[in-house]
């Protein structure tokens, strides 16, 4: 089969190296539009139980990525200086570069071909000539299928919040989340190292608190300035780092059909789930393995796309539906932040309704009981 994908990112890799090591006279080329050193963002992060699916299906992979991951058992919230770490939550990290890199060896390995540097901006493109399958794994603003809207089925939820994807050389210890009152309004940062010497720095906030600030008309400089002030406290004295970071709104995206003709989507260009579930690579490599299966059961292109849409969607929809409930609690930090730091606490574990009291007793019974206090009617509750 003639197998060209758009996007070399992990969506993309897994499902070439999927395809080629179950059939090596599979002809399969991957375009990727940036250079083979380049990505933007900083870290990539794994709940502990996301890597399960990896370990499943490809052990390979699995030891190849994992000795590079940097991993720890807690997340911390910060309610303004107040810390509260909570247990049962095992996180992985790894540099987003660092982790295309291996998939570029380990796929390249397998006879998988990518092409770097490269640009398709149309299905015309003589380089697609003659495929039996492409695959649009090129990202949120995929043109594939903003072009091909009514055939998808497309929808686009542009969201208020502004975030802007910074890094940090401080290492955090956890993946943390911290919360800051401030004269402009609520600042939330998400943290996690994913290497010994580097983390991600995420800033959120609401839209008001955006415009309070003067963002608008503040400079990249004065931007991370600002933002290193608020958090001086999480920082320690470390730089915040620029990688062509910005500020943007988060797009929750959803296609009704995930294919048309012989032209499917995948990873970020299917769905975006927003990044406080932590999920956004572990969906996009488990949509590389639901197509790969579904072309084990059906060899047919038609047939494969149909069954790769009948499989996949139901689990990927309640982890879709979760983080659009999760990126609305966000929508309201300042008046989450009234709550004392244990209910706060609580309330975000419990923010997507896929954790409930037992389940909070189950992996932290230290927070449990402290909410409990709080909550006497909880105590006796079973579980």
């Amino acid at each position: 089969m003639k197998i060209r994908i758009l996007g070399g990112g992990p969506a993309g890799l897994y499902f070439a190296g999927l395809m080629k090591q179950h059939d090596p006279s599979h002809d399969i080329r991957v375009f990727e539009r940036g250079p083979r050193d380049a990505t933007w963002g900083f870290g990539v992060v794994f709940s502990d139980r996301a890597l399960e699916f990896l370990r499943g299906d490809d052990e390979a992979l699995y030891q190849l990525l994992t000795p590079h991951m940097e991993t720890w058992q807690n997340i911390t919230i910060v309610h303004n200086d107040t810390h509260i770490p909570i247990a049962g939550n095992g996180f992985t990290a790894i540099g987003r570069l660092e982790m295309l890199k291996l998939l570029y060896a380990h796929v390249e390995g397998l006879g998988v071909s990518i092409v770097f540097d490269t640009e398709i901006t149309s299905l015309s493109q003589p380089e697609l000539a003659g495929a039996d399958l492409v695959v649009a794994a090129n990202g949120a603003f995929s043109w594939v299928r903003s072009e091909n809207e009514a055939k998808f089925g497309t929808s686009v939820d542009w969201r208020p919040n502004k975030f802007i994807w910074y890094g940090t050389s401080k290492p955090f210890d956890s993946l943390s989340l911290t919360f800051r009152d401030t004269p402009h309004g609520v600042f939330c940062a998400h943290h996690y190292r994913y290497n010994p010497g580097m983390s991600t720095f995420l800033v959120e906030v609401e839209e008001q608190t955006w415009k309070k600030a003067g963002f608008e008309q503040m400079s990249p400089e004065d931007t991370i300035r600002h933002c290193e002030q608020v958090f001086a406290k999480v920082l320690d004295g470390h730089p915040i780092l620029s990688n062509n970071s910005y500020w943007r709104n988060f797009p929750a995206i959803w296609n009704e059909r995930w294919s048309a003709g012989n032209v499917v989507l995948m990873g970020d260009a299917l769905r975006t789930a927003h990044f406080s579930i932590g999920s956004g690579t572990r969906l996009a490599m488990e949509d590389a393995v639901a197509l790969f299966k579904a072309f084990k059961e059906q060899p047919g292109v038609p047939q494969a796309l149909a069954r790769y849409q009948e499989i996949r969607q139901p689990p990927m929809k309640k982890i879709w539906n979760a983080a659009n409930v999760s990126l609305r609690w966000y929508e309201h930090m300042d008046e989450h932040m009234k709550l004392d730091p244990v209910t706060f606490a609580y309330n975000y574990m419990t923010r997507t309704g896929r954790v409930d009291h037992a389940e909070v007793r189950k992996r932290d019974p230290g927070l449990a009981a402290a909410y409990e206090k709080l909550h006497p009617e909880l105590a006796a509750a079973p579980g």
